[in-house]
């Protein structure tokens, strides 16, 4: 028998992660939507690139339905398209961004951002870029 800690082991080195998507739609970008889910994304079985808000902002995801998606019409002319997505490669930091975050003072690194963007914005020749 051993005693000690537990030893675990990472099975996979790219976990899926699942995410809810809402989008209102006007009746013909619902028609686009129907007639898209059905031919390009062959019923949410194909994978697809698509842009969501995550911790590094707005990303470029790969992304498949893992169900088919749920459609109500929640005013005269709007409808309320609802759905899950999987997830593969989900863009995060760099190791070494996270090293200089874990590293340094938050407040000192907005700061150090800050004053960054106000040289390239306002004190940084234009003609050159």
């Amino acid at each position: 028998m051993e005693s000690g800690a537990a030893r675990a082991r990472r099975r996979f080195t790219q976990t899926p992660a699942k995410v809810s998507v809402r989008w209102n739609l006007r009746p013909l970008t619902y028609a686009i939507f129907e007639a898209w889910f059905k031919h390009e994304a062959k019923e949410g079985a194909e994978w697809f690139d698509i842009e969501l808000l995550g911790g590094i902002g707005m990303a470029t995801h790969q992304a498949r339905f893992t169900k088919a998606y749920q459609a109500k019409l929640v005013r005269k002319n709007q409808w309320e398209v609802t759905g899950e997505l999987e997830i593969r490669n989900r863009p995060t930091l760099t190791q070494g961004a996270l090293g200089i975050l874990l590293d340094s003072e938050l407040e000192d690194l907005q700061q150090s951002a800050d004053n960054f963007d106000i040289l390239i914005n306002q004190h940084l020749p234009t003609e050159n870029w």
